[in-house]
């Protein structure tokens, strides 16, 4: 099993259970899982429950519920925790206030919407531009997933003088940026920040500033600075963290990326790095 800290009502858990996983319990939070393997069985609102892999489970606040494998295989599964006050202030956004907490009515879904927020939720930094991503796209699923349309979605009207405002802002940034920070630049709410600027640019608030940072760590590479040293300069954790993000992004990693970019016969490359380069 590992788990997250909680991080500003927000907490991850990747878990396998080979026997009975949980007796019957309760939380103060939305609880929201994919079924990564096996049978995953629990007891809810009086019946029996079964998620099969890829399926999601949406439990809510205060509900008693427990967890067991149903079958001998056991089960495994990503959840994400998220207080209802997160949830909360994300559905007021994407409806105009006009909608409460939504309410799941079935407990296993298909959501596609849902199961992508998940699983990407594992992939990503606690930073706070990804929790107010992750969150948007937890809200907008759970809405979704009511199923009777009772949560009607508030137009869009795009800002154009805020997100260029924003955008610029975070173009400069070399380090990990707030909610805050972009609600004081472009003036408005984070969640309603986040949809317009995805509607705009075509990527989270959290996805383009990272990208950026890349870009900056990108053009330092080559030039002699370890990579530890160009990985804290773009605002990354540690080499790890930096190495990570890179290959996700581009597809290998700033080691690979920065021989590949430098000519053959600099004399930045040492023996290895031209035997690399010699067979690309």
């Amino acid at each position: 099993m590992t788990a997250s800290r909680p991080v500003e009502g927000v907490e991850l858990l990747r878990a396998w259970f080979g026997g009975r996983a949980y007796a019957r319990h309760r939380h103060d939070t939305y609880a929201i899982s994919v079924t990564e393997s096996g049978v995953q069985t629990f007891d809810y609102r009086g019946r029996v429950e079964r998620s099969l892999p890829g399926e999601v489970v949406v439990l809510h606040p205060d509900e008693m519920h427990d967890g067991r494998p149903g079958t001998a295989a056991g089960f495994g599964y990503r959840e994400v925790y998220v207080d209802p006050a997160r949830i909360a202030d994300a559905v007021r956004t994407i409806t105009g206030g006009t909608a409460s907490l939504p309410f799941v009515r079935r407990p296993v879904t298909a959501s596609a919407t849902l199961a992508r927020a998940v699983t990407a939720a594992f992939d990503a930094s606690p930073d706070p531009l990804a929790l107010d991503a992750l969150v948007l796209r937890l809200a907008e699923g759970l809405l979704d997933a009511q199923g009777d349309h009772r949560a009607g979605r508030a137009p869009i009207r795009l800002d154009r003088a805020a997100l260029d405002r924003a955008r610029a802002y975070l173009d400069v940034q070399r380090t990990v940026v707030r909610s805050a920070e972009l609600e004081s630049v472009s003036g408005l709410g984070r969640y309603e920040f986040a949809r317009q600027f995805r509607l705009a640019h075509g990527t989270s608030p959290y996805r383009y500033s990272v990208m950026r940072r890349l870009d900056y760590a990108r053009s330092r590479l080559g030039d002699g600075t370890p990579l530890v040293d160009v990985a804290l300069a773009a605002g990354f954790t540690d080499q790890a963290h930096f190495t990570r993000m890179f290959r996700s992004a581009f597809g290998l990693p700033p080691g690979r990326y920065a021989t590949l970019r430098t000519p053959p016969d600099s004399p930045a490359l040492d023996t290895r790095s031209r035997r690399v380069l010699a067979g690309r």
